[in-house]
């Protein structure tokens, strides 16, 4: 009868044990379901927020190529004016050359003109022209005579005229010259502006650029996170499934191993009382039987504990820290600067992820379900991960090596417990430092 009794009252407990269990696999899973609609919508905002960037920036650049080839033909026509401006002097020079020329030409000219002068004023201001004719000595004389006036007369007018002409083309050439070095140079000081103007269009564009650039790049930062984000908490939902049905089933062996011994040791007290010889008659068994003890009561949620990683001394604590401005520090930092210092699963659980982060390095997750509560334990910046994602381990189980990678300065452990599932915002973060024994 008793041990009946005894029986029943093991099957309530690991029923009710089993049945409290319940409640909190379904938070745990609504609570991953809810991170990972927020994420999606978070990633759907960031990928408009993204192509509106790169419309911004495909416009920017179509502007930058714009300006660029407007400054290269600026470039190509400042050379071009350059080379007739250094034409064009060459020009002067050779016009000064035959200006010279010219004007020995001229000086010569005027020399004969002054003669001619000198003579018509020694002959009284004018030529005696009839006096010449008259003092013809015959006919041929005469005809001699009025040739050769009127071929002195042509000459005079020839000389006059030429004399006028090489001045005007004298003037004219250097006026044209110099209007066309003017023009040149005013239409060189435009282009150098507009190169300037090009140039400071040209800059303005490409910081703009490169800011859109720099903004395009945190954004896929940022999806790339969400994406990884979204991967570990995809993890993080068969991890949990996985890691509940194991501390289940170790729950469930944990009992039947009790419930067997206690089997025994009620066997063992009633083949003792049998044995012993009957000194008087039995007393009537009373009405009520003996209470079977009652079985261990399950830990409170407050008294999971959990076993150091790693040896080593704490480097930086849990909290707000103001390593590099104030920044909240989700976890601790073990250091150890010895070589191949092990890191331990601080809690028996099935492996969420064990990857390479570009923040966290060589890292693992964890889940463990302890006392009906979900926990997650994170380990980065290991230089090498001994275990795959969906693992059960155990623990004090070796699960990687100390290291240095990912955002880290220095050989060390960061090591995080969550109560709960692991998020982005590290919501679920505790102190490990209350929960290491």
């Amino acid at each position: 009868m008793k041990y009946k009794v005894l029986t029943g009252l093991l099957s309530v407990s690991v029923g009710m044990t089993t049945f409290t269990q319940m409640p909190a696999n379904a938070q745990s899973l609504s609570d991953i379901h809810k991170k990972q609609a927020d994420n999606k919508a978070k990633q759907h905002k960031k990928k408009a927020q993204m192509d509106h960037v790169k419309g911004e920036h495909n416009a920017v650049l179509q502007e930058l190529k714009s300006i660029e080839a407007k400054y290269k033909q600026t470039k190509n026509e400042i050379t071009s004016k350059k080379t007739e401006i250094s034409t064009t002097k060459q020009k002067i020079v050779q016009l000064k050359k035959e200006i010279m020329v010219i004007n020995k030409r001229i000086q010569k000219r005027e020399a004969l003109l002054k003669e001619r002068l000198r003579s018509i004023y020694e002959n009284g201001g004018t030529v005696k022209y009839l006096e010449v004719v008259l003092g013809s000595q015959s006919f041929g004389d005469f005809l001699d005579r009025v040739f050769s006036i009127n071929t002195i007369a042509d000459s005079d007018k020839q000389l006059l005229k030429e004399q006028k002409e090489d001045k005007e083309a004298v003037e004219q050439d250097k006026k044209h010259v110099e209007n066309q070095l003017a023009s040149l140079t005013t239409k060189l000081g435009e282009l150098n502006d507009l190169q300037d103007k090009l140039k400071g269009q040209k800059e303005a564009k490409s910081r703009l650029s490169a800011s859109l650039k720099s903004k395009e790049e945190h954004i896929h930062k940022d999806l790339l996170s969400m994406k990884e984000q979204d991967e570990i908490l995809a993890d993080q939902e068969k991890a949990a499934k996985a890691e509940i049905l194991r501390a289940k089933r170790e729950a469930a062996e944990q009992q039947r191993k009790e419930a067997e011994q206690a089997k025994r040791e009620a066997a063992d007290r009633h083949k003792e009382k049998a044995s012993k010889p009957a000194l008087q008659a039995p007393a009537e068994e009373p009405s009520s039987p003996n209470p079977a003890p009652a079985p261990k009561p399950a830990p409170s949620h407050g008294s999971a504990s959990f076993s150091w990683p790693a040896s080593g001394s704490i480097s930086s604590p849990f909290g707000n820290r103001s390593f590099q401005g104030p920044e909240f520090h989700p976890g601790i930092d073990i250091a150890n600067a010895g070589s191949n210092v092990p890191v331990s699963a601080a809690a028996s659980g099935t492996v969420i992820r064990s990857y390479l982060s570009s923040s966290y390095g060589n890292c693992v997750f964890i889940a463990s379900y302890k006392n009906g509560q979900m926990y997650t334990t994170v380990y980065a910046h290991m230089s090498a991960r001994a275990v795959s994602a969906g693992q059960t381990v155990s623990q004090g189980q070796r699960i990687g090596t100390m290291g240095s990678t990912g955002n880290s300065t220095g050989q060390h452990l960061h090591f995080e417990i969550h109560k709960g599932e692991w998020n982005y915002a590290k919501s679920n973060a505790v102190n490990p430092l209350s929960y290491l024994q």
